[in-house]
C-alpha cells in the first residue's frame, strides 16, 4: 500500500499574549492508502490541529506533510475537510451545495451533465437522492452532515478528513450515521483521517487509533492497531471480545494521561 500521508517531526506553535503556546510537537506519523485512523484524546490535546495541518489549514513552525507524494503547503481537492458543523449554505437546496464543490473542481474538464451526474451521484452514495431539491432547514441535521459528507466526497479526495462529524448529534442519528459512514468509505476506498472523543466511534470505524498525549506540546502517545476484520457489524461486536480488549485499552491509556496531568 501507499503512504498517502506523511507527516514528519512536526511541531504547531500558537503566538498568545502570554508568549509563545506550543500546541503539538514532534509528530510523526504514516497512514496507507485506504486506511482508516482515528485520532482521540483530551481536550486541548491537538487532535483538531493535527487534521488541520493535513487540511492546509495552518502550517507547522517546523517539520514537514505529504499528501500522495506532495508536500502540503495549504489546501487542496485531494483533501476534503468534514466538519462538525455542516456548514451548508442555506439558501441553496442540498443538490447545489454539492454541486457548488463538483464544478469548483471539475468544471475545466468536464460540461454540465457530467457535473451534474458527479452531483447526484454522491448524493445517491450518502442515500439522499430523494432529498436533492430540498433546502438545508428543510432536512434533519443527520441527513445535512451526509450532505456535508457527499459534498466532500464529490471532489473524489484522496484524503477524507473528519472533524468530531457526528458530535453534535443524538445517539441513535450518530450511530446511523457511523453505520453509513462504514459503508460509503468501503465503496470509495477512500483514505480517512478522523477525529473524535469517542472511544467506541473509533474502535468501530478505524484501522489504527492514534491516541495523543494532553496538552501543552502534545504528541503521540500510542497508536493501537485495530485487527477487527470488515464488514464490521456494531450489535456483533458488542460480543466481540476483541473488541472489548481495543475499547479497554483506548480506556485505559485515556484514563492513565488524565490521572497524569491531574497528578
Amino acid at each position: 500500500m501507499n503512504k498517502y500521508v506523511q507527516v514528519e517531526g512536526v511541531k504547531v506553535v500558537f503566538e498568545t499574549k502570554s508568549g509563545d503556546f506550543v500546541a503539538i510537537q514532534d509528530i510523526d506519523l504514516s497512514i496507507q492508502q485506504g486506511e482508516f485512523v482515528s485520532i482521540i484524546g483530551h481536550s486541548g490535546c491537538g487532535k483538531s490541529t493535527l487534521l488541520n495541518l493535513v487540511a492546509g489549514l495552518i502550517e507547522p513552525a517546523e517539520g514537514a506533510l505529504f499528501c500522495a507524494g506532495r508536500e502540503v503547503s495549504g489546501p487542496g481537492p485531494e483533501r476534503a475537510v468534514v466538519f462538525q458543523n455542516h456548514s451548508l449554505l442555506p439558501w441553496l437546496t442540498c443538490f447545489s451545495n454539492v454541486y457548488l464543490a463538483v464544478e469548483r473542481v471539475f468544471s475545466k474538464n468536464e460540461d454540465k451533465a457530467s457535473l451534474k451526474k458527479r452531483t447526484y451521484d454522491a448524493l445517491d452514495l450518502v442515500g439522499l437522492s430523494h432529498a436533492a431539491q430540498k433546502f438545508p432547514h428543510e432536512i434533519s441535521g443527520g441527513m445535512k452532515q451526509r450532505v456535508g459528507i457527499a459534498r466532500a466526497l464529490s471532489m473524489q479526495p484522496k484524503v477524507l478528513l473528519l472533524d468530531e462529524p457526528f458530535g453534535a448529534l443524538d445517539a441513535l442519528t450518530r450511530a446511523n450515521l457511523q453505520d453509513e459512514l462504514l459503508r460509503i468509505v468501503a465503496a470509495s476506498g477512500t483514505t480517512s483521517i478522523m477525529v473524535t472523543h469517542d472511544v467506541d466511534e473509533a474502535v468501530l470505524l478505524s484501522d489504527r487509533i492514534v491516541m495523543m498525549t494532553n496538552g501543552p506540546g502534545a504528541t503521540i502517545g500510542e497508536i493501537l492497531h485495530v485487527n477487527l476484520p470488515r464488514p464490521r457489524n456494531r450489535l456483533a461486536l458488542v460480543e466481540n471480545s476483541e473488541y472489548m480488549h481495543l475499547r479497554g485499552d483506548v480506556l485505559k491509556f485515556l484514563y492513565e494521561r488524565h490521572a497524569k496531568k491531574a497528578a
